[in-house]
């Protein structure tokens, strides 16, 4: 069932911007009736745009891997990866305790970049540290880090979530890494993904100024929607579930699934005539 939060269920808005994560998918598994629904909304003439925090896949292995799940990403994949890179210069050098998506947005915008775990990074001076989910962190490469930090390069994080959601329920996210590097360092990150204002111009030069932001995370995607200036859409397929609710910040609309969320809203929009 399709939940207003407030008095705007009668209409949809002009874009859409879904996470994928607890919304599309968990890891590789598809959550049922979430390409059907993507389809219907580019159907019926809607913006569709994919915005994410994972930060390790490179773009275009995640615009593949929409293709794989049955959905025509367009151009409107959207990472923290893409978010960060805007905040270094062109010709810096960076030091990257990451995944290839990061390496790939920070290289198309002409930065250096070199991998916290090369024996050979410890005191390479940078300017700074970006930090995202892998597999591989560890101790030497959280060592490596704080070093540079500790030595005046900026700490950046792709994003600051706490947990990554999948069908075994949340594992340690990229703001856990990053947590542990902010600690040893001292230092306060500055954060490019969700919910935060970099990611933001993103989408406002990609989908524009109104919109729908949905997403399974009050925390990181219904702040976001605040960020935007845009209405939030909670799907209880991810994180948050039946029993979390009432959350903060209020959703505008709460729906089990995307698929129930877009049918009750493609239907209000068509009533609405």
């Amino acid at each position: 069932m399709l939940i207003a939060g407030g008095s705007k269920c009668e209409t949809v808005s002009v874009a859409w911007a879904l996470d994928l994560d607890g919304v599309v998918w968990l890891e590789d598994h598809p959550i049922s009736g979430s390409a059907d629904a993507i389809a219907k909304l580019q159907d019926a003439g809607e913006q569709v745009g994919f915005v994410t925090n994972f930060s390790f896949g490179r773009r275009s292995e995640i615009a593949e891997k929409l293709e794989r799940h049955g959905i025509d990403p367009g151009d409107g994949v959207i990472t923290s990866s893409m978010a960060v890179a805007t905040l270094i210069a062109p010709g810096s050098r960076v030091l990257v305790c990451g995944g290839p998506g990061i390496v790939e947005a920070l290289e198309a915008r002409d930065v250096d970049t070199i991998d916290a775990g090369d024996p050979a990074a410890m005191g390479v001076p940078v300017d700074a540290v970006v930090v995202g989910f892998h597999r591989s962190f560890d101790y030497e490469r959280m060592t490596v880090a704080a070093a540079a930090v500790r030595n005046g390069a900026r700490l950046l994080g792709t994003n600051d979530d706490a947990t990554y959601p999948t069908r075994n329920g949340p594992i340690p996210g990229g703001g856990a890494i990053l947590a542990s590097i902010a600690t040893a360092s001292g230092v306060k990150p500055e954060i490019a993904g969700k919910p935060h204002g970099p990611i933001a111009e993103l989408v406002h030069q990609l989908l524009g100024r109104t919109g729908i932001m949905v997403g399974d995370r009050p925390d990181t995607d219904g702040l976001f929607a605040r960020t935007l200036g845009w209405e939030f859409g909670l799907v209880l397929s991810g994180v948050t579930t039946q029993e979390d609710l009432p959350v903060e910040p209020k959703p505008d609309f709460v729906a089990n699934s995307l698929a129930e969320m877009v049918d009750q809203a493609l239907s209000a929009r068509d009533n609405g005539r």
